[in-house]
């Protein structure tokens, strides 16, 4: 169908069909019958607005990324993207801008309340139950921001600098992940350069890689006003540029395909996409329908409750029989439970944390101080007032907010700290208080440092949408027991952090120096001391693991393997667990972490409940990137499962032998050392009588006083031409001739 349609449209047409009509909506062909399709943004709810400048209709905020990565649950996350979809329909959303799936290479990146997590297999199962709930009910998605979205300095021009590895192994492996799982019906193409080229240009990347390699079938769309050169972007792989309208660009792409700058079949395949993804968003009607406004503030009061993290507790929480409380901090009363920017939504309604803790208070005395603004000031009488109810109560509640002038989307952060005010608010609170619990309210991992050991508690409740305010307290008083875990690394400062001296580079350019090696892989690789590893988090239960069983203890990479623990919940309340599946290959060609979260499983017990859990590894659990071959290789050889409830705390371990699925050799060349030679099955074989002469002329050469093993093992880093040049007098040909004469045998 979509063919013949592109067959019967004009040139001007198909110009127009891939640039926006307006902010938010795509080009009709009315004599064709090709309708508009209306996006929005809003990857934790939707911001349906008619222009960039208008407000948003009402819809329901939910936690954002980083608070939902944090819940471990799929199944959560689906229900929520299920949700979304419900709300898009009522007022009229073809497709929601989400997920953001970036990399949390930095706790800086201002825009990380946005992103799942610092590692490419959790962001990439998280993104993939968002899309399947959202797509499920006719409503397209857009993964984003693709890719190496990971500041916002000069996020629109700066040059990522990525080795292939890194690039393949950590950056991408999250969006692959979500493509080949759940086929997003769009995926956004990010501002910034990718070694060399824009996003909205990258051919390697939105072409080669993303529709050729991966399979994506959904259209490729610009973020709004990533577009530079709209011909080079229709080369480049980039189906759809948003916003319009754009006349100026319409007209360039007609002309360019008149003069044979641009090839009309490009053009006609861009069209074809976009063709696809509007008659598959139309199947589902939009309109005449109402948000669940109730349905889903509960929904969401659930998932908020799910996310949080309690990250110290020293027997204070649940809180119970408490008589008198002192509530401080303004974010008691002005909840700050979303970001700044594209994603910024406007809410159905807003539990106020101090109401709901009231609700669930039994009657006890509740007093309460600001403490701090939300304003970048110091105010010593506000700590003073605290400081006051603080030592008058048996408890005291800090809510703690991150300020919008410290994260925001549109510029990073400058440091991990908290502000001055609330730094010094909590130390003197904690200093007449210790029954004090400090309740976070924030995006990214902060420094705790100066004030955590004065705290009897520490609950992380990110920014935990418009019901958040419920939800913390739900947690406090013991209704929810806490099972979210850390999706990323919480530094003890910054200048522990991997990205810390290539963060946001200059010049135009940044430069991931780190490699491979962002959060937990870094940190275990470097053995540097943290303050919560990743997938950390506290219960009001204990849980134990054990008999730890895989299906095999040889297996062929192809075959995949079954790993199986029991799990027991040995305290005296329900709750939930996340059971963690690390892979460390025991010796491999090329560097690779310590470990990699390669399967979860969160799961539900009673008290004195059992269960055993199976999490299946496929071949791409044991894998990795090798920029030689240009493809995932298994190499042959022992791993070891690790299993346990944090990235820190592995507390199973056995092993298996993979066998990979065929043996890769290097090609040989001429450059090629001494050792790659000698480690090639064919090349040694070639090489023999060469070496054998090679060996004799070093003997005839310097005698006893060298030998040849030696100079052997001496010159194996050097190039085999360089080898026989320095010692190849007495080979009767020249060095290049013998290395020429090699390969040709090869």
């Amino acid at each position: 169908m979509t063919t013949k349609l592109v067959s019967q449209m004009t040139l001007e047409e198909k110009a127009a069909l891939c640039v926006g009509i307006n902010a938010w909506q795509t080009y009709a062909v009315e004599r064709l019958d090709i309708p508009s399709i209306t996006v929005s943004d809003g990857p934790h709810g939707v911001r349906r607005a008619q222009t960039i400048a208008d407000g948003s209709l009402p819809a329901t905020c939910f936690p954002t990324a980083s608070a939902l990565a944090s819940s471990w649950d799929v199944e959560l996350i689906r229900q929520l993207g299920q949700a979304l979809a419900d709300e898009c329909i009522a007022i009229g959303v073809d497709v929601l801008l989400g997920p953001g799936n970036n990399m949390k290479r930095s706790p800086l990146c201002g825009r990380n309340f946005e992103y799942f997590s610092e590692d490419p297999y959790l962001g990439g199962e998280m993104a993939a139950a968002f899309i399947d709930g959202v797509q499920s009910k006719g409503v397209g998605t857009s993964l984003k921001h693709f890719a190496a979205n990971n500041q916002e300095t000069e996020r629109m021009t700066v040059n990522a600098q990525i080795d292939e590895r890194a690039l393949r192994e950590i950056y991408l492996a999250g969006f692959e992940r979500a493509v080949k799982k759940s086929q997003p019906w769009t995926v956004m193409c990010a501002y910034n350069r990718l070694n060399g080229p824009y996003g909205s240009e990258n051919h390697r990347l939105l072409v080669d890689i993303l529709k050729e390699e991966w399979g994506f079938e959904g259209f490729v769309v610009s973020d709004w006003g990533a577009v530079h050169n709209r011909v080079n972007a229709l080369i480049g792989g980039l189906d759809l540029e948003m916003p319009g309208p754009q006349e100026m660009r319409v007209q360039r792409v007609a002309e360019a395909v008149q003069r044979s700058e641009l090839d009309e079949a490009v053009l006609d395949a861009a069209v074809e996409r976009i063709l696809h993804i509007v008659f598959k968003a139309k199947q589902t009607k939009k309109g005449g329908t109402q948000i669940d406004i109730d349905g889903h503030h509960a929904l969401a009061r659930q998932i908020a409750g799910e996310t949080m993290v309690l990250l110290k507790n020293d027997n204070l929480l649940p809180l119970r029989n408490v008589k008198k409380l002192a509530v401080i901090g303004k974010a008691a009363k002005e909840p700050y439970f979303q970001g700044g920017g594209s994603s910024h939504i406007n809410p159905t309604k807003v539990d106020m944390p101090l109401e709901e803790l009231q609700k669930l208070a039994n009657g006890a005395e509740i007093s309460y101080a600001d403490g701090y603004t939300m304003q970048d000031e110091f105010d010593q009488a506000l700590i003073d007032e605290a400081v006051k109810i603080a030592a008058q109560a048996e408890v005291a509640l800090l809510y703690i907010a991150l300020p919008p002038f410290k994260e925001s989307e549109g510029y990073d952060r400058k440091d991990i700290d908290l502000t001055n005010q609330e730094v010094a608010l909590i130390k003197a609170v904690t200093g007449v208080q210790p029954r004090s619990v400090v309740i976070l309210n924030n995006g990214s991992a902060v420094a705790m440092n100066e004030w955590i050991d004065g705290a009897g508690a520490v609950l992380e409740a990110w920014m935990m949408g418009q019901a958040g305010g419920g939800a913390i307290a739900d947690v406090l008083f013991g209704r929810v027991n806490p099972s979210g875990r850390l999706a990323e690394t919480f530094p003890l400062k910054l200048s522990d952090t991997p990205a810390y001296l290539n963060f946001p580079g200059e010049n135009g350019e940044v430069r991931y120096g780190e490699g491979l090696f962002i959060g937990y892989r870094y940190y275990d690789a470097k053995n540097v001391p943290i303050l919560f590893p990743f997938g950390y988090g506290l219960s009001y239960t204990t849980f134990e693991y054990s008999k730890l069983q895989l299906s095999k203890k040889a297996i062929k990479a192809t075959d995949g393997l079954t790993v199986t623990v029991e799990v027991k919940n040995t305290g005296s309340v329900a709750g939930k667990t996340t059971v963690q599946v690390y892979v460390h290959d025991c010796k491999a060609e090329l560097v690779r972490p310590e470990k990699e979260l390669k399967g979860f499983a969160k799961v539900a017990l009673a008290p004195g409940e059992s269960k055993t859990i199976s999490i299946t590894l496929d071949e791409r659990a044991f894998a990795y990137y090798h920029p030689g071959y240009q493809e995932w290789v298994v190499e042959s050889g022992e791993f070891e499962i690790l299993v346990g409830q944090s990235s820190a705390d592995i507390g199973l371990k056995e092993s298996v032998y993979v066998e990979a699925p065929r043996n890769r050799v290097a090609p040989l060349q001429r450059y090629s050392t001494l050792k790659e030679w000698l480690n090639h099955p064919r090349g040694q074989v070639v090489l023999e009588s060469a070496l054998a002469q090679f060996m004799k002329s070093i003997e005839q050469t310097f005698g006893e006083a060298v030998l040849a093993s030696d100079a052997i093992e001496w010159a194996k880093d050097l190039p085999l031409d360089v080898v026989f040049a320095f010692w190849g007098q007495n080979l009767n040909m020249t060095s290049e001739e013998l290395v020429e004469n090699l390969l040709a045998q090869l």
